[in-house]
């Protein structure tokens, strides 16, 4: 990346490398939302799997972060990145495509649409920890904050049209068939990270190193600062109950509504585009207000945006979960830029693949957990009952939030250390 780029181009245009990042995540995202919707309804619908597997179906995607966050981490920080997310992106592919042809030989089965998942969700593991690991080799340390709310911002636009066309499609070619466009999405994203140019080198291999003694290292650093352990917890906090309230919507909305699909689709849509709106405006709201003070308030208004949920009705009564969905996905957008730009910003470079697989075992592991949760409580209380318990879990985040050790901070840039190296760049 050259030094002597024109500042006032926007940073998608000057910058090839973080073109190719930001394509690729994109096109990803969109991929991915579209199996968000389409697998629990293939299990819904064309399989006729019990309250319980569909809830659980949600989690089983972020089980890998999990059970193999860590070591995956420590392998990311081992080799080049480039070559990593090209494998990933290759499996992704290939275990997506086996769903549709099952079901055009009418072999589709729940085993298999959890196994496709799981395996899906652990090429999603390598690849997102090595595409996030590049983006601070591809851009300078003060453009962090902007790349990474382009790519937000850009990411929930994506998330939005998949989930909305997804749903859509659902109807139209069944739910099957439409992870084709998911299929797609991943082959594009594949052929733009290929046009990537960045100069990487493989770690040196240590005499006696062991991946146990880097996995400890990479936990050990993400609870190190006290920043680091309540940007963490939050995280945890959030993710377990709002993901309890995201796994129970396909049977509130298609099961106890009566809604189509595409109505899912569009419903959850909404809240992608309120993390384009968020992703897009957080340079300016944090500028304003400080990137602590969205960190510590933004998961208020995105608990209270998910109870709209409990205020839905069959037709126009949909509303209010449309406004509320729109403003969690706002709020929940602004945190995520925050708190992913600190992390980038304070960790040492070769330390980027561990923290990454560290904090996403403990904070999107709970995703894994929540759909499992989920499918137990709305078995034992049914569905309003689950999503209240959901709801209380999603609400104690933004409490820990306000009076935990950053309360009162107003910059989390001023808690940073010097920086480690001052002269990166890409070529």
């Amino acid at each position: 990346m050259s030094r002597t780029t024109t500042k006032g181009r926007p940073l998608v245009i000057r910058n090839a490398n973080f073109r190719a990042l930001w394509i690729s995540s994109t096109a990803g995202i969109f991929g991915t939302s579209v199996a968000a919707v389409a697998l629990p309804l293939i299990a819904a619908v064309e399989l006729d799997a019990s309250d319980f597997a569909v809830a659980a179906l949600s989690g089983v995607g972020f089980l890998p972060w999990l059970l193999f966050g860590l070591p995956i981490g420590v392998l990311v920080d081992r080799y080049r990145r480039k070559p990593v997310v090209m494998a990933a992106l290759v499996l992704r592919i290939t275990v997506l495509m086996t769903l549709p042809v099952a079901f055009w030989l009418d072999r589709l089965t729940v085993v298999q649409l959890f196994a496709v998942s799981f395996l899906s969700g652990l090429a999603a593991v390598f690849s997102m920890l090595a595409e996030s690991a590049l983006v601070p080799r591809a851009v300078k340390r003060e453009e962090l904050i902007e790349g990474n709310g382009l790519m937000t911002g850009s990411a929930a636009s994506a998330d939005a049209v998949g989930r909305g066309l997804g749903g859509w499609l659902t109807s139209v070619w069944g739910a099957s068939n439409s992870l084709l466009l998911q299929v797609a999405a991943s082959t594009a994203s594949l052929l733009s990270v290929a046009t990537l140019r960045v100069q990487e080198e493989a770690a040196p291999s240590k005499k006696g190193s062991r991946i146990f003694r880097d996995m400890k290292e990479g936990l050990r650093y993400s609870f190190s600062t006290a920043p680091l352990r309540a940007i963490l917890l939050v995280g945890a906090l959030w993710n377990l109950g709002g993901a309890i309230v995201v796994s129970l919507m396909v049977i509130l909305v298609v099961r106890t509504l009566g809604e189509s699909g595409a109505m899912l689709g569009f419903l959850t849509a909404s809240t992608a585009l309120g993390g384009t709106l968020g992703g897009l405006t957080v340079k300016h709201v944090t500028h304003r207000l400080g990137s602590g003070t969205v960190w510590r308030w933004s998961m208020l208004p995105a608990a209270a945006g998910y109870s709209s949920l409990l205020l839905m009705t069959p037709g126009w009564g949909l509303l209010p979960g449309f406004a509320g969905l729109f403003l969690a996905g706002y709020a929940i957008s602004m945190n995520v830029v925050v708190s992913t730009s600190f992390r980038q910003r304070v960790c040492p470079p070769g330390m980027l693949g561990r923290l990454g697989s560290a904090s996403r075992m403990v904070t999107w592991g709970m995703l894994a957990v929540a759909g499992i949760i989920g499918g137990f409580l709305v078995e034992g209380l049914g569905i309003r009952g689950a999503i209240l318990v959901g709801l209380a879990i999603a609400f104690v985040a933004p409490v820990v939030a306000a009076f935990g050790p950053l309360r009162g901070i107003r910059d989390l840039e001023d808690l940073e250390p010097e920086p480690v190296d001052e002269t990166l760049e890409v070529r």
